[in-house]
């Protein structure tokens, strides 16, 4: 009894504005690896429902009309680098022999916006509470890592303020962790980091569905292959920002949305690390961590070496 009321006082508790993403998920993640989920099932339907609804909230974050510019100015910038990443991930993905669902999620992360596109991806093709939260994991460690590295290495490597913000809305994996770094850089840097990450974020939306499409799920040994469900809800996330760009009224109401979707977020990720036992992390190993690494150096890189020589 004691375990449920626990858990039911750490979940509530992730609702409280304070609390961070990082911090729901390792809360989670040590009460699923120590305590255990008291609430599977009901765990599992809660965290599927949950991710969808804040993607959807999510939206109403967004000037759609601004990312939308943006998005076609660097639309083959961006369908370039997307590509050169995923293949980059399925590569490492037979070279280090990692899970495969869990790796395309630290690709997916990587060359688009971290755990907003994890979190749509995941539904879309069927992803374990493990794998998912090992993605997270990933994502969120690299970002830490960002937001102390980048402004040095920003000012070290000579970056003007577009440079960097180019770079980081390229190289840095969530939103939050791009605009945390390039507040450290200046107001130029900041607005175009945050449109460029948007307009790329963007790229959420055929990518998950073209992934719920082809994308093989997980299967038990002689069972029929599971259905792809339709990620729906990417098309909510658009009506949902399509309404608060075109409805002056509604921006207002908007941020208050986007600022509930963001906080649910947070329990989801609770939830989902809750859902994490030892036994799937230890299936799971290190190799995900150095994937995600090598990704990320390797985007970092590339990005910096192109963004420089085009001055």
């Amino acid at each position: 009894m004691w375990k449920k009321v626990v858990f039911l006082g750490l979940a509530a508790a992730t609702l409280i504005p304070v609390i961070t993403a990082p911090v729901a998920l390792v809360a989670g993640l040590v009460f699923g690896l120590t305590v255990g989920a008291p609430f599977p099932a009901q765990q599992k339907t809660a965290q599927t429902w949950l991710l969808q609804l804040s993607v959807v909230g999510l939206g109403a974050a967004m000037n759609l009309s601004t990312v939308l510019r943006a998005g076609a100015s660097g639309a083959l910038e961006t369908a370039i680098g997307l590509t050169l990443t995923l293949a980059l991930t399925f590569v490492l993905t037979r070279l280090l022999k990692t899970e495969a669902t869990t790796s395309l999620l630290i690709g997916v992360g990587t060359a688009i916006c971290g755990g907003s596109a994890i979190a749509a991806a995941a539904p879309a093709i069927g992803a374990k509470s493990h794998q998912t939260s090992v993605a997270l994991a990933v994502v969120f460690l690299l970002n830490a890592i960002a937001l102390f590295v980048f402004p040095p290495l920003g000012h070290l490597l000579s970056l003007s303020q577009t440079q960097f913000g180019h770079w980081a809305a390229l190289a840095i994996h969530d939103t939050s962790s791009v605009v945390g770094a390039a507040l450290q850089y200046g107001e130029e840097a900041l607005s175009l980091a945050t449109t460029v990450k948007l307009a790329r974020a963007l790229w959420i939306i055929p990518l998950t569905l073209v992934l719920a499409r082809f994308w093989k799920r997980d299967a038990a040994p002689g069972a029929p292959a599971a259905k792809a469900k339709r990620p729906w809800f990417i098309l909510g996330f658009v009506a949902m920002a399509a309404l608060v760009t075109w409805v002056p009224a509604l921006h207002d109401a908007g941020k208050v949305v986007a600022t509930v979707a963001r906080q649910v977020l947070v329990l989801t990720l609770f939830l989902v690390g809750a859902g994490v036992s030892r036994e799937s992390l230890r299936q799971t190993g290190l190799k995900p961590v150095v994937l995600g690494v090598v990704l990320w150096v390797v985007v970092a890189t590339s990005s910096v070496f192109v963004i420089r020589a085009l001055g």
